[in-house]
């Protein structure tokens, strides 16, 4: 389809989700004026210019104004601290919109994979006087490129095919194993991991739950079954290419909240656009659905 037609698409699937959303639950808005912007129309615009590599705010409202300004006949008449700011406050909505659209993909509920991103806030050197996100950051290591780092970690659960089921953002100090119980809460079957997972104790603890918790022997020099070891690295690369694309497309590393509830809708937006994208691709009969390129193909 082309970027109209993924528009279109896009902005009446949320409408008729928001409407759907707040009827089970409560209105939006009780009182007061009524926004310029509808809010269908505002979260309509944050997850496509998501999709579409603009992740900041002032950035999508003016690619929307120069380019989309007939779809969208209001835009003109609104400000750039009013645009955010009501962005920002639909972050419960977002997140209702995700579990809606995570209910509407046919995911397989017996396997599931988990993995971390490193969230840099600012450069190691800055950490002692960044105020961005100071209660919430915190030093850690990132395994993939060998370094320090000062920021947040996302948590991730992705089920095939290819759809994100659970985020966490946790301090970077804060383990993968620490995490891995909040992510995996609810599943029952098998769930794959790498080898920071590794936690003997940890698989007891989530037999008991009817959880099989399959992950590489910790040290690779040491490990016993090499050659299932790299069959379960095989299988589970399918969740690097889904943190591939959030960091990619979506530039999840890119931190522009200033505050833990910022950063909660920043990453929310992310995360509901990219399932979107494999809602479309699974809609339209692909093959891969993980190929987000399809969806503008």
């Amino acid at each position: 389809m082309d970027l109209e037609t993924f528009l279109v698409a896009t902005f009446v699937w949320i409408d008729d989700a928001l409407v759907a959303w707040q009827a089970e639950t409560r209105p939006l808005r009780t009182r007061g004026p009524a926004p310029v912007l509808a809010d269908s129309e505002v979260l309509t615009m944050e997850l496509v210019g998501e999709f579409l590599g603009i992740d900041c705010d002032s950035a999508i409202l003016s690619y929307f104004q120069r380019h989309h300004a007939a779809l969208f006949p209001r835009i003109t008449r609104i400000h750039r601290t009013t645009f955010t700011r009501q962005a920002s406050n639909l972050w419960a909505a977002t997140d209702a919109l995700w579990h809606r659209a995570v209910a509407e993909i046919p995911c397989d509920p017996d396997s599931a994979i988990i993995d971390s991103i490193p969230v840099p806030v600012c450069r190691l050197a800055h950490a002692k006087r960044c105020r961005r996100l100071r209660a919430e950051a915190a030093f850690g290591r990132d395994a993939c490129g060998r370094c320090f780092f000062y920021g947040l970690r996302v948590h991730l659960r992705v089920q095939w095919p290819g759809v994100v089921t659970a985020v966490s953002a946790a301090p970077a100090n804060r383990s993968d194993l620490e995490v891995a119980p909040e992510l995996v809460d609810g599943l029952t079957g098998v769930v794959l991991a790498d080898r920071n997972y590794w936690n003997p104790r940890l698989r007891a603890e989530l037999a008991d739950e009817g959880i099989a918790l399959l992950a590489p022997y910790r040290h690779r020099s040491e490990d016993p079954t090499p050659q299932h070891s790299k069959l379960l690295n095989r299988v589970r690369r399918q969740v690097e290419t889904i943190a591939s694309q959030l960091v990619e497309r979506y530039r999840l590393k890119r931190v522009w909240a200033r505050d833990a509830w910022h950063l909660t809708n920043r990453i929310l937006r992310k995360v509901l656009s990219h399932t979107l994208a494999i809602r479309l691709n699974v809609g339209q009969g692909a093959d891969e659905p993980r190929q987000l390129a399809r969806v503008l193909a």
